[in-house]
């Protein structure tokens, strides 16, 4: 394959993943995954129905109406108590019957016409639709097209009882797929949807500045939720801590001995035997130097990690790794090729800021292609119990949830809020919350506010552990011109802040 071809290649399997990325994170929203089922599993069903049609007598055309609408009321509310399958079933089967015995009693008692030459007649739709109310009222079959099977009989050509068993044998089929649907998709989306339930247990942790310690420790607790969590605690040692290491050996002013005592006085971590050799080997050349220089940086900063890595397996229990890494053209390209090299699908970052923003590190991470979590910590707190989660109609409402009902446990308590500019829109924001906080489990609460953002985690986060926001990376250049992320505009915030940026998308294609 040509430069030309492989870099067209590369260029349209890049797109292709983004793409599918995309649409993932679409159907993600239940409100989506419904409409989507309902799109294809209507038509299907239909055509099913219609096919039998045409093979068996015993089941009309005109019973297909009812059956649509029927199937669409059950996928469009999959939790709704009408969407029962004894409800649908029941219903539609008692209306078929109601109808039909109104027909033949008429017809027989009050009329004396022979039930093949009946006309429609509104005393017999009348009754009928009378006793389909009644019946499926009193056996709690309330169903809306049940009014339909009741009228149908009038005009399928038949009054015979086989027109009751081909509503009850079409609504079984319906209600047999939705019953498949709703428990092997619907109920199970999770899993089989959302990238943060299946994902994020191996996290990389960059110890980069003096809070990291407490984001490792968040880290660890995200990644103990689940059984194959690991943390991998990564320091990068770049020119500057070498030249640091360097600058004490040379500035020593004690006198070499030939077995290099006085350069193991001259650091924090004594020099190994190794060392030793190559410095008496070296009699002070400077690139031996360095390289010696480098290695005792290195050594030290692995013991550092070490010693954190113990510490955190012994309060949480997760498996730590350690990494040091050499700095490379910029530590966020570091970073990401070690997260990659690690197979870790989540990094967990300390906060950093840069002339009144964020650093140039975080935001290269923001823009890569793996999830990045950035902590501010306040205090260095390493429980989080009380936590609160601001969820807008888009972007990483999943995963900022997930991640909160890991980290506040069994006995910690999560809300979850949307904010609103008007009354008008409560309702919106009910259905939104309960589509998100459905498929989670633990003690989470909807809260539905009619003020701005700012000023509701203003008054609201003294009372929580940590917040969880999204970075806002799914909004136009202009979008966040004009009104910039919340996590820029919460300075004042005295509580422990949680960024989240999700960018993972499946290399398989």
């Amino acid at each position: 394959m040509s430069g030309r071809a492989g870099s067209a290649y590369r260029g349209l399997r890049r797109r292709l993943r983004q793409q599918a990325g995309a649409f993932r994170r679409w159907v993600e929203h239940t409100r989506n995954l419904v409409h989507l089922s309902v799109l294809f599993a209507i038509p299907l069903l239909m055509g099913v129905v219609t096919y039998l049609s045409n093979s068996l007598a015993v089941l009309p055309y005109l019973l297909f109406p009812p059956l649509a609408s029927g199937s669409y009321s059950l996928f469009t509310n999959p939790e709704s108590p009408a969407s029962a399958p004894r409800r649908f079933i029941g219903g539609l089967t008692a209306g078929a019957l109601c109808g039909w015995v109104a027909l033949a009693v008429t017809a027989r008692y009050w009329y004396q016409v022979p039930p093949g030459q009946y006309q429609v007649h509104a005393g017999a739709v009348a009754l009928g639709l009378f006793l389909t109310g009644a019946v499926t009222w009193v056996l709690d079959l309330r169903e809306a097209s049940a009014y339909s099977t009741a009228l149908l009989v009038h005009v399928t050509g038949t009054a015979q009882i086989e027109y009751v068993l081909s509503v009850f044998l079409s609504a079984t089929i319906v209600a047999g797929v939705f019953v498949a649907w709703r428990r092997g998709v619907y109920e199970n989306r999770a899993d089989l949807l959302y990238d943060s339930i299946r994902g994020d247990d191996r996290v990389l942790v960059p110890l980069l500045a003096e809070e990291a310690d407490a984001t490792a420790m968040l880290a660890a607790r995200l990644a103990g939720a689940h059984d194959a969590g690991k943390v991998v605690l990564l320091d990068i040692v770049d020119d500057e801590a070498v030249a640091s290491v360097e600058r004490e050996l040379i500035d020593t002013d004690a006198t070499y001995s030939g077995d290099a005592e006085w350069l193991a006085n001259s650091t924090d971590q004594p020099l190994t035997q190794a060392d030793r050799d190559d410095l008496e080997a070296a009699d002070f050349d400077t690139e031996t130097l360095d390289d010696i220089a480098e290695k005792h940086a290195v050594s030290a900063a692995a013991d550092r990690l070490e010693t954190d890595a113990a510490r955190i397996e012994t309060k949480v229990g997760v498996p730590c790794d350690v990494i040091v890494a050499a700095d490379g053209d910029s530590p966020a390209d570091t970073i990401s090729r070690t997260a990659k090299q690690a197979n870790c699908d989540l990094i967990a970052v300390p906060y950093q800021e840069r002339h009144g923003g964020l650093s140039p590190t975080v935001k290269q991470l923001f823009v890569g292609d793996i999830d990045v979590l950035v902590h501010r910590s306040q205090s260095g707190r390493t429980r989080w119990r009380r936590i609160l989660v601001p969820a807008r109609t888009k972007g990483v409402a999943h995963s900022m949830i997930d991640f909160a009902t890991r980290l506040a446990g069994r006995t910690g308590h999560v809300s979850v809020c949307h904010c609103i500019d008007a009354e008008g829109k409560r309702r919106e924001a009910e259905e939104l919350l309960a589509d998100l906080v459905e498929t989670f489990t633990g003690r989470i609460e909807t809260r539905v506010a009619a003020e701005g953002l700012q000023s509701f985690l203003a008054e609201n986060a003294p009372g929580y552990d940590l917040i969880i926001i999204g970075s806002s990376q799914d909004r136009s250049p202009t979008s966040r011109f004009i009104s910039p992320p919340t996590f820029e505009r919460l300075e004042d915030i005295e509580t422990d802040i949680a960024i989240v940026d999700r960018n993972y998308v499946d290399d398989r294609l």
